[in-house]
């Protein structure tokens, strides 16, 4: 790339014997009481990050990438990155991992001074602060279709995307490795752990939704979202008319933009052929591109 409550009260009939068969073994309850169970608070800010004059986006990137304030490679953190840009927010990019989030996940925020403490800001949170900053508008609310094309987004394309980096052995070889799994440790050992997991998390998530998966029912699906997102771009320059880029204009970036771009080293890419037959979509990618 970038997610349970307990279950309600029994009756009171049930009560009695709800206690009993829960009741704790004494050899158990021993062990607990040396050990209890801790729920542990959120990750703590790595002592390296330290308030700053402005703000920071902790992103996957490289260094080079960071120091430039290029397009992460990964498209959670990049539908962000480009959403701050298009409403006017100045930040710099700082390159981290999952493992550096409080949260668990990238991207990230801490906002710049003057602030009393580090309040890390989570991408779920990321509009809300947005707006709070530049009122800039909030799209979900100007158009009852922001959700409607936003699921093209968020499943048909992103399983096709997750197949491709993923499950495509050349692709995760030329471009996965390369990114996510060799920067994080130089062990062997670790490193193909860290492969098998990311795999695996993919093959995961496609299977919530079929039995088994077909790259070319993954592509067609991920074609005919371009299409439907073509024709409702049209001829205008942004998606739903707007005068300025918004957030769908860049959840769509996040994708295509990363689907077009050719440094990555993609071994296949049966998306871009799909993609290239929208030039109003490549166009769109083209003109947001000139934001970084």
């Amino acid at each position: 790339m970038p997610p349970k409550g307990q279950e309600g009260d029994s009756s009171a009939s049930t009560d009695s014997n709800s206690n009993s068969f829960f009741t704790v073994p004494a050899p158990i309850k021993r062990l607990f009481d040396k050990f209890p169970l801790t729920t542990y608070p959120a990750n703590e800010l790595p002592q390296r990050f330290q308030p700053n004059t402005a703000n920071q986006l902790f992103v996957f990137t490289d260094a080079r990438g960071a120091r430039h304030g290029r397009p992460s490679f990964n498209p959670q953190c990049l539908k962000w990155q480009a959403y701050l840009k298009f409403v006017g927010i100045d930040f710099d990019i700082t390159a981290s991992n999952n493992h550096a989030s409080p949260t668990g996940a990238l991207p990230f925020l801490l906002p710049a001074l003057p602030a009393d403490t580090l309040n890390p800001i989570p991408s779920h949170k990321l509009q809300k602060w947005a707006i709070e900053q530049v009122h800039c508008e909030e799209e979900q609310q100007l158009n009852l279709r922001f959700e409607v094309y936003a699921s093209l987004l968020d499943h048909r394309i992103r399983h096709a995307w997750l197949y491709m980096l993923y499950l495509d052995s050349e692709n995760f070889d030329a471009v996965a490795r390369r990114l996510y799994v060799e920067p994080a440790t130089t062990n062997t050992v670790v490193r193909a752990a860290l492969s098998h997991q990311l795999q695996q998390a993919a093959r995961d998530e496609l299977l919530k939704n079929s039995r088994y998966i077909d790259a070319a029912d993954l592509e067609g699906d991920a074609g005919g979202a371009f299409e439907a997102l073509s024709t409702l771009l049209g001829e205008d320059e942004h998606f739903f008319s707007r005068p300025n880029p918004g957030l769908f204009d860049a959840s769509v970036f996040a994708y295509t933009h990363l689907i077009l771009d050719d440094t990555l080293g993609w071994k296949k890419n049966r998306l871009a052929q799909l993609l290239r037959e929208h030039p109003n979509l490549v166009q769109h990618r083209d003109r947001l591109l000139k934001f970084f």
